[in-house]
């Protein structure tokens, strides 16, 4: 078949069409849908439908385009109140927690693949950088797996895992990239000055990086006040160029891009705006879509045939990876912190799933002209990355109430009413008791906080109600109020 625009247009529709479709049937039977994107992906390519995509540059592209959308909008949707308590543990579970999963993982596959496959024998940098590769937790898996899950979790456990997986990409980015360079041949800076100078900018990137998107996030919520246009629709679009800005412009200072965008997302998401709503639902609408988009190019780019001859290593590495290398580097890292239980902690190892990211960062290593048998870490860390999604990501609910790590999820009967940016005003809600009723189950009757005013009632099974003052209350009504600062 001849490629034209139309063909192209064409095949595009039909793959999203099916992802979608791929993920509504998923969700019915407890599988991750970004498992279901990745099958999508593979089933259309080069062994299956004859898609053939082989560019490992334009997958880069379309991945830190898509990753800097994935932790804008994750941090945007983190409350900082709940991430404070959080905020230790979790910095140290995306620094120290990834070094140690990287030296662990790597002792290991040094070993593992003389035995299993003696024609890959790695040196030791080559298994320190596979295992870099694979040593962060991937935001996209996690945000998606957690936020869809029906119940929410003891000890602001997702709090911590969502913090850990949205902060932790760069530590593991820059592993990559200088062991990378080690693996140049003639290199001849003593190791000692090599790890000193490392250290040095690991620190740099990360300070530059957190300082890039605290102020590109504060310049966009000036912007955005600013704007006052009368289509709400360019609100977003301003928004997205201040992703790209705090992108951009975090790398041209030296600091790490991938934290920038996820600070800057903090930023936005905890601060006053006109339009918050529409930006927050675009955003929301727009991160499945690149999320999509993302692993459908990782699906293509891989050829599930050349899978077969990493799968008996691919097994123990990744069993390895998901029962003793997570939990040793979780376990190291909560030392410091006794407010986790036992259970907390194993729940925190057990999520520790692999997604994008890892892949994304294996396509580092097909382009360096340095690394030798870059096709086959590929193939093993994306297979890795399916055997994590289909094993701890079909488990992540299941372990939390085998653990008894669930609770109900508190949902407000009111989501999605706001008020606007200019109101000097707060909305909270109150759900009506039988000690509240003791006087009188009118409304005037009841007592209610200081200059605080009911602007509309929830009733359970009859909708919402419009109050007056001879409205009758019932136990389990919810109140909305908005109350003066």
């Amino acid at each position: 078949m001849e490629i034209t625009p139309n063909n192209i247009v064409l095949v595009s529709a039909a793959l999203l069409l099916l992802s979608v479709f791929a993920g509504r049937t998923g969700s019915r039977y407890g599988l991750p849908t970004l498992v279901l994107f990745l099958g999508v992906g593979m089933l259309a390519g080069a062994d299956g439908f004859g898609i053939r995509f082989d560019s490992a540059e334009a997958t880069q592209f379309i991945g830190m385009v898509s990753l800097s959308i994935i932790l804008f909008s994750g941090g945007a949707d983190t409350k900082l109140r709940d991430i404070k308590p959080v905020l230790g543990p979790g910095i140290v579970l995306a620094t120290v927690g990834v070094l140690v999963t990287t030296l662990v993982t790597g002792a290991f596959i040094y070993y593992l693949f003389h035995v299993f496959a003696p024609a890959y024998a790695f040196g030791w940098t080559e298994s320190m950088l596979i295992a870099a590769i694979m040593s962060s937790t991937d935001s996209a898996s996690v945000f998606s797996i957690l936020g869809s899950a029906k119940t929410d979790l003891k000890e602001n456990l997702k709090q911590t895992l969502e913090l850990e997986s949205g902060s932790n990409d760069p530590v593991a980015y820059l592993l990559v990239i200088i062991l990378i360079g080690m693996t140049g041949v003639g290199r001849s800076e003593p190791l000692a000055d090599l790890l000193l100078s490392s250290g040095g900018m690991l620190v740099a990137q990360l300070l530059i990086g957190a300082a890039g998107g605290l102020a590109v996030g504060f310049a966009s919520v000036w912007l955005v006040k600013r704007l006052r246009s009368d289509n709400e629709f360019m609100y977003p679009v301003l928004m997205i160029a201040c992703v790209f800005f705090s992108f951009s412009l975090t790398e041209l200072a030296g600091g790490n891009s991938y934290l920038s965008v996820y600070v800057s997302g903090l930023v936005v998401g905890n601060s006053k705006l006109p339009m918050k709503r529409t930006i927050t639902t675009f955003f929301g609408g727009f991160t499945w879509l690149v999320q999509i988009i993302m692993f459908l190019t990782l699906g293509l780019l891989v050829n599930p045939s050349e899978l077969v001859a990493v799968v008996v290593p691919g097994v123990a590495l990744g069993m390895f990876m998901i029962l003793i290398a997570r939990p040793v580097a979780v376990f190291i890292s909560l030392l410091p912190f006794r407010t986790f239980t036992l259970k907390a902690r194993l729940y925190i190892a057990w999520v520790g799933l692999r997604g994008a990211v890892p892949i994304i960062f294996a396509t580092y290593a097909i382009v360096s002209p340095t690394v030798e048998h870059a096709g086959f870490m590929f193939n093993i860390v994306f297979f890795i990355t399916l055997l994590s999604l289909l094993i701890q990501g079909t488990t992540v609910s299941r372990m939390a109430r085998w653990l008894k790590l669930c609770q109900p999820m508190k949902e407000s009967a009111f989501a999605g009413v706001e008020l606007p940016d200019d109101v000097a005003s707060t909305m909270s809600e109150l759900e009506v008791t039988a000690d509240m009723l003791f006087d009188g189950e009118t409304l005037r009757t009841v007592e209610l906080p200081p200059k605080a005013l009911v602007i509309m009632v929830k009733r359970r099974g009859e909708g919402y109600v419009v109050p007056k003052g001879d409205t009758r209350l019932r136990v389990g009504d919810t109140l909305l109020l908005i109350s003066q600062k």
